[in-house]
């Protein structure tokens, strides 16, 4: 897909949503539709986790499962979740307290000896949710990972052929748009066994727009994706 194909996307995703104007800030969605994949076979659950060269546009909530050094660590780092060995013990018998705290966290970081206790107690629960904790030196500076995590997006292949993931907010410019989709394009291009050639379509929208196909801006309104 070309970079033109993509911009006339999204100016006219702006278009359509300068119709119905909302008073909060929309997010532009990108829903990529593949071809060629059996979904019975592990290769095809497909993962991508980009850093977006102009990031999502919007904060990122962060929080840790941590002990000791590092959990005074996350704290110092303002970190208002900090998530210990006795609590994931807690929450694996409180479903309703670990949901919340799941609400409330975009990103959780972990230090690598938690990881596996995590999985036992709350992987259920995190993974479907694409929210198990991202394991991180406790010696490395947060500050450093936050700055990558908060350009960071990830996406998969779940039960149907289709990645859907944020590429931004309508704040942002659009090249900035386009430049990120085109990065999460190139990047499934280098996932796929095949190639773009798995690649069937890919449609934009806001968060309460019409969707856009990109490569057929003329047949774009209306369209779901």
């Amino acid at each position: 897909m070309k970079p033109e194909e993509i911009l006339q996307a999204v100016m006219k995703v702006r278009e359509l949503a300068a119709a119905n104007p909302r008073k909060f800030k929309q997010t532009f969605d990108l829903q990529v539709t593949l071809q060629e994949l059996d979904m019975k076979k592990p290769e095809s659950k497909v993962k991508l986790e980009v850093v977006l060269p102009h990031g999502k546009g919007k904060p990122v909530r962060y929080g840790a499962v941590a002990e000791g050094e590092f959990a005074e660590k996350a704290k110092n780092a303002g970190l208002k979740i900090i998530v210990g060995r006795a609590d994931l013990q807690n929450l694996a018998k409180d479903k309703k307290a670990a949901r919340k705290i799941i609400r409330e966290v975009d990103i959780f970081v972990a230090q690598p000896d938690l990881m596996v206790e995590v999985g036992k107690t709350l992987g259920a629960t995190l993974g479907p949710r694409d929210k198990m904790p991202k394991p991180v030196n406790p010696k490395d500076d947060l500050k450093n990972i936050f700055a990558r995590f908060d350009k960071m997006i990830t996406a998969r292949v779940k039960d149907q052929p289709i990645i859907h993931c944020a590429v931004g907010v309508e704040q942002m410019t659009d090249q900035q748009i386009v430049e990120n989709v085109e990065k999460i394009l190139t990047s499934l291009k280098e996932k796929l066994p095949k190639g773009e050639s798995q690649i069937k379509s890919a449609h934009l929208k806001l968060t309460m727009s019409p969707s856009v196909k990109i490569g057929a801006v003329e047949k774009a309104a209306g369209v779901k994706a």
